[in-house]
């Protein structure tokens, strides 16, 4: 029998696309209290069935595969914008190519439209009417209404005209912002991607004996398994070392290692793979929310799909990014160690109200140095694990400065880097960096 989270989450699966829900309306309706609704909704979000947004509330949404995360469907684009929709519901599930803002006449938006794009337009019925006839979506903008002969058009050809109040601007700019959002995510892999199903799982019940762990292990060659319950819920883990000297009757309950540490289908895998080096761990259990078994994950999957990640090109624009593009690498022929160094040029969009570069730019700039001189050296990934920075004098807007680094020591699992900052052969700052190192699989 399904347990009262799995019922809510049933229940959310078979709300219509599009609709409200809320913590106190699904307790209501369920007959459970809201605390247990509230962890069913969170775990909905996680999943890609709901999405809440800002002053609108969660929505019940079409969950999305993996390989088409870096669109967005029109409905999506009316949760965005605060908007309503007027007409061509049976369209919103279909996803947009791109946006075109019709400032122009008639007779030159023939290059732009295109079947699958959004036209963005305010109280042109003209140009409403088009775009609808060429395949393409309609949003009005300024919150102006439209004729009836344009929503009859809508639902006959089945693409949507929404509405809102915000100008062209602020929606083109909120739209461009969500598909630049849609991209980054795409880029970052979670342990939903890669971790091994239940189905190809080896595990143990609670009342299974040693003497079963030991014809698994001899079968399967791994010595570390989770230990689950009648429903399937986590409850511990047992390793080799937990039945040295045991005898062969005792169970599983008696031996194993409670509260266990686990991942979840939402982690990234970065936080998964910092946690299994730092603590030496070989395999990690895959749980839900109400700690149901999913699978598990081991370290060499995770290191696998790091190193794979390295290899992706980047197409998302994050802050980390902009700050990259910025560091110029110089080999310099000053330096006793032979270390080369780095430049960097603070811009208007990396300081504060001071016109000084902001300290949480300067902690970055620093960091990913650091990360690329391991890399360059060791040829391995690393994490920053701690950072000691001591800014010393103002480094002002337009400034050009030198980040020059030593390493301390380099070890298997840690390292250590010394990293100045110059500015006109002067030290304005000064870190020492500690980072994890990341195995070669």
């Amino acid at each position: 029998m399904a347990t009262k989270h799995e019922q809510i989450i049933q229940y959310i699966e078979s709300m219509p696309v599009g609709e409200k829900l809320s913590v106190r309306t699904i307790a209501k309706n369920m007959g459970m209290s809201e605390g247990t609704a509230y962890r069913a909704i969170k775990e909905a979000e996680n999943n890609g069935l709901v999405s809440t947004i800002e002053r609108v509330g969660t929505i019940r949404i079409e969950r999305k595969n993996k390989g088409n995360i870096e669109t967005l469907s029109f409905g999506q684009i009316s949760n965005i914008i605060e908007g309503d929709i007027l007409g061509g519901r049976k369209g919103l599930d279909k996803t947009l190519s791109k946006f075109v803002i019709g400032a122009m006449q008639k007779d030159a938006i023939d290059r732009y439209i295109s079947p699958g794009s959004l036209m963005i337009v305010g109280n042109r019925n003209d140009i409403q009417r088009y775009a609808l006839e060429n395949g393409a979506a309609v949003l009005i903008t300024g919150g102006f209404e439209t004729d009836d002969e344009i929503l009859k058009l809508a639902d006959k050809v089945e693409m949507p005209i929404l509405r809102t109040t915000y100008d062209t601007f602020t929606v083109a700019t909120m739209i461009n912002r969500a598909m630049t959002d849609q991209l980054i995510k795409k880029e970052i892999m979670l342990v939903g991607d890669i971790y091994t199903r239940l189905e190809e799982t080896r595990y143990l019940k609670i009342d299974d004996t040693i003497l079963d762990y030991r014809k698994l292990n001899a079968e399967s060659k791994h010595s570390r398994f989770p230990v689950v319950n009648h429903n399937m819920r986590l409850v511990g883990v047992i390793t080799a070392k937990d039945t040295l000297g045991k005898a062969d009757s005792i169970t599983m309950e008696r031996v194993m290692t409670k509260d266990p540490i686990i991942a979840k289908e939402h982690m990234s895998v970065a936080s998964i793979a910092h946690r299994m080096i730092w603590d030496g761990y070989e395999v990690m259990p895959v749980v839900r929310d109400n700690l149901q078994l999913l699978g598990i994950i081991s370290r060499q999957d995770v290191m696998k799909a790091m190193q794979l990640a390295q290899r992706q090109p980047q197409v998302g624009n994050t802050i980390e990014d902009q700050i990259l593009e910025g560091l110029e690498l110089v080999h310099s022929s000053v330096d006793e160690k032979g270390m080369p160094y780095y430049q960097f040029q603070v811009t208007p969009q990396m300081t504060n109200n001071l016109g000084t570069v902001s300290f949480g730019v300067l902690c970055e700039v620093i960091s990913s140095v650091g990360k690329k001189v391991l890399f360059q050296f060791q040829k391995r990934n690393a994490v920053i694990e701690q950072m000691d920075v001591h800014h010393f004098k103002m480094i002002q807007i337009d400034s050009i400065i030198e980040i020059r680094t030593s390493v301390f020591e380099v070890g298997r699992r840690s390292s250590k880097l010394d990293v100045e900052v110059y500015l006109e052969n002067s030290i304005v700052a000064k870190a020492i960096v500690v980072c994890q190192m990341m195995e070669r699989t």
